[in-house]
Parts: C-alpha cells; sequence; structure tokens
C-alpha cells in the first residue's frame, strides 16, 4: 500500500507540471534562444563575449551547440545571466504523472493477462473477453497499489513508448 505523502507528492508535482503543459510557450528559434535574444538586444558577439569573459568566437561556439542541443545548462546559464535573462528548466511530461503509471500498470497487466489467457486457451479454459478485460483492470489497480519501481523493471528488450 502506498503512503499517503507518496500520493500528495504524485498529485503536487502533477500540479505543478500542468502549469508548464498549458502553457502557450514559443518554441525555440532555430538559431536559438541566445542568437535570438542577444540580436534582439542589438548586442555584438564581441560585447556577449565581454560580458561571459571569454573570445567571440566562443560565443559563435556557444550560439550553435545550442542550436544543435548539445549546450550544457550550466553555459546555457551563463549565457542568459549576461543577456539579463533567466534560464527555465523544466521536462514536462506530455500527459500526468498518474496517468502515465495508470497506463504502464495496463500494459503489464494485458502483457501478464495475455500469456495467462494463452495458456488457459491451450487448455479449453478460455474466459470471454470482457471477463478477461475487467480481470485486466483488476489486475493494473493491483500493480498500482503496490511498488512504483516495479512498473519501471523492463526486460533488456523492452523500449519505452515513444
Amino acid at each position: 500500500m502506498k503512503s499517503n505523502f507518496s500520493e500528495l507528492k504524485l498529485r503536487q508535482l502533477d500540479d505543478a507540471l500542468n502549469r508548464w503543459r498549458s502553457a502557450q510557450l514559443p518554441p525555440r528559434p532555430p538559431s536559438g534562444w541566445v542568437r535570438a535574444i542577444r540580436e534582439g538586444l542589438g548586442m555584438a558577439k564581441a560585447h556577449l563575449a565581454a560580458r561571459l569573459g571569454v573570445a567571440p568566437s566562443t560565443v559563435i561556439r556557444l550560439e550553435s551547440s545550442e542550436a544543435d542541443d548539445t549546450i550544457s545548462l550550466a553555459t546555457l546559464r551563463r549565457a542568459a545571466e549576461a543577456l539579463g535573462c533567466e534560464l527555465h528548466y523544466a521536462l514536462v511530461p506530455k500527459q500526468s504523472l498518474a496517468d502515465t503509471l495508470a497506463n504502464r500498470a495496463m500494459t503489464l497487466a494485458r502483457r501478464q493477462m495475455a500469456a495467462i489467457g494463452h495458456t488457459m486457451a491451450l487448455e479449453a479454459q478460455g474466459t470471454s473477453g470482457e471477463t478477461l478485460e475487467a480481470q485486466t483492470r483488476a489486475l493494473a489497480q493491483n500493480l498500482l497499489g503496490g511498488s512504483r519501481r516495479a512498473l519501471w523493471k523492463e526486460r533488456a528488450r523492452e523500449k519505452p513508448a515513444a
């Protein structure tokens, strides 16, 4: 049985992430935020380099690495500060964490029930689809009531859903 504290933490995190999920954040410019903001401010690469204490060629590499998704958060944070900006960083799940857990439990339950259903069918003890689905939902609820970590123990050949 999960603790109430664990459930409370999940709900609070879901609430915080829902604000990010529903926010109408603009997409990152193709050239990256650093270059777009620097140019929007009318700041030359040499001026940003001076604020960062680096050579202008480093600013070129910094802007390229942001556009290529290879920039480090520490470097991006320093550039943001030099531009008078704040860096906001978040992983925003495509669905709520509670829904992710429920979907994972159903996936595991379906996998387990498919193996059981196959064996029962071979023994001429098959059940109706409706009964099988009800048992699958009950198993998923049971899995959700257990350890969340157990939901993520994957076989080597399993890959996360895209």
